[in-house]
């Protein structure tokens, strides 16, 4: 059975990067019927959070990345990397470390002095030296001295790298807690996973990593390796192209499937489907429609996709969504006013995002008074005639959107304008704002008593 796992660092929240790796790999699980499994690598104890672990459970809970297993913790199964380690040892396959980091910066400054690459040069490897007093050492790998490690990558293909390129890794700091490499391995065997699918930031680890499987005796996982996302401009991706955290993106009114469909095609591709629905994704998804080259970040295209999935998405549902954005702006649509799902239908199409649509809505709730320049450009004198003719019009006729059009034609017609000095002062006088979608639709919505309200308002 596939198993593939989704291992983030909680030292920060979920960004773009992370959410594409744990897509891939829910979606390889899901397409083979596999587990998915949650793994947080909590190792890095200077950086990592309680808040950012719950910041990316809260990230994956949102784009809809259920896992199957998990979330397991590193720093939980200390003792099971100790046993291992203490095994390692007792093969001839691990030593202890006694170099201080005084010691190994002097020795990375000779190095870069003659020009070589900085990497530990083996001294306590094979050291009969009684180990200095007072001095916690370091497990450290015995990496093996010659030969090359090899493997068939599911992204790349085939990759080699020489041992002598490789230095002995630690495995376990002084205090006891792995390392990156060390832990990976172990975590990895022991919840059988299959298929390590990550980002090419991790390829020189792999060989480290495979050397130390070979050395417990362990059966290899698959490796597949993402190319990295870069922003529009071909740097790396960084908060100036947009990579925020994707809860961030949540809260800028951003549409989870949106959010699914755009990372999906972030290096790869399913022939030049561009809208597809996360299930037509898990059908799709083989890892060979990867591309070797680096994505690019297009923030314009989130935007052009989350237009189109707010098109789609069911009215009583983006009502849920936009019913808070609308209390913040002092806004109860629960209390009076047209039906929400019915604005929603009138005003979708013109937006990008939910606050943007929640700020449209607003008119509908309640009377946003016009700017002063607006005021002034629009509601002249000549204006004030027509909208005084109006609101004694609007007192006998039918409330209907075909009725109003009519009325708003022949008020038109009997004041020789065009329809324009009609539509637009009205919408000013009522709306607050030159631009609605139809004026008869928007007037029917907001209600004959609310509208006449307003323009008596509006015309004291």
């Amino acid at each position: 059975m596939v198993r593939t796992r989704f291992a983030p660092s909680p030292t920060g929240f979920l960004h773009i990067g992370g959410a594409r790796t744990a897509l891939f790999n829910w979606a390889y699980a899901r397409h083979h019927g596999g587990k998915f499994i949650l793994r947080v690598e909590d190792t890095d104890l200077e950086r990592s959070t309680e808040a950012s672990v719950q910041a990316i459970l809260e990230g994956m809970t949102w784009l809809g990345l259920d896992w199957d297993e998990g979330p397991f913790y590193q720093m939980q199964r200390l003792s099971r990397y100790e046993e291992i380690a203490q095994q390692l040892l007792k093969d001839g396959h691990a030593y202890w470390c006694y170099a201080s980091k005084e010691e190994l910066e002097q020795m990375r400054e000779a190095q870069r002095a003659r020009g070589e690459k900085p990497r530990y040069d083996g001294r306590w490897r094979e050291s009969k030296e009684t180990p200095p007093a007072g001095v916690k050492p370091v497990l450290r790998f015995k990496n093996p001295l010659e030969g090359d490690v090899v493997w068939e990558d599911l992204v790349k293909g085939e990759i080699c790298i020489a041992n002598q390129e490789l230095d002995d890794l630690v495995l376990l700091r002084a205090d006891g807690v792995p390392t990156y490499n060390f832990g990976v391995v172990i975590d990895d065997l022991d919840m059988n996973i299959t298929h390590v699918i990550r980002g090419d930031d991790h390829v020189n680890n792999t060989p480290r990593q495979i050397n130390l499987y070979q050395a417990i005796g362990a059966v290899l996982p698959r490796f597949g390796h993402l190319p990295m996302i870069l922003g529009h401009d071909g740097e790396r991706l960084s908060k100036r192209h947009g990579a925020v955290s994707v809860t961030q993106y949540r809260d800028d009114g951003f549409l989870p499937e949106s959010m699914i469909n755009y990372l999906s095609r972030l290096g790869w591709s399913h022939g030049n489907e561009e809208i597809f629905s996360s299930e037509q994704m898990i059908e799709w998804f083989e890892l060979d429609h990867i591309s070797r080259s680096p994505a690019r970040f297009d923030g314009d295209k989130l935007l052009w996709l989350n237009q189109h999935y707010l098109k789609e998405a069911d009215s009583g549902r983006m009502a849920d969504l936009l019913m808070p954005l609308l209390h913040q702006r002092d806004c109860h649509p629960e209390t009076g006013g047209p039906v929400l799902a019915e604005v929603i239908e009138l005003l979708r199409s013109r937006t990008h995002l939910l606050p943007e649509l929640a700020d449209s809505s607003v008119y509908f709730y309640r009377h946003i008074h016009a700017s002063p320049e607006l005021a002034g450009q629009h509601l002249t004198q000549e204006a004030r005639m027509i909208l005084k003719d109006l609101l004694q019009s609007f007192e006998a006729c039918d409330w209907n959107a075909v009725s109003l059009a009519q009325l708003l034609k022949e008020t038109a017609a009997k004041h020789g304008v065009k329809m324009g000095q009609v539509g637009i002062p009205l919408r000013v006088a009522v709306c607050g704002e030159p631009q609605t979608p139809a004026i008869d639709r928007v007037l029917e919505m907001i209600g004959r008593e609310e509208v006449i309200q307003r323009l008596a308002h509006t015309l004291l």
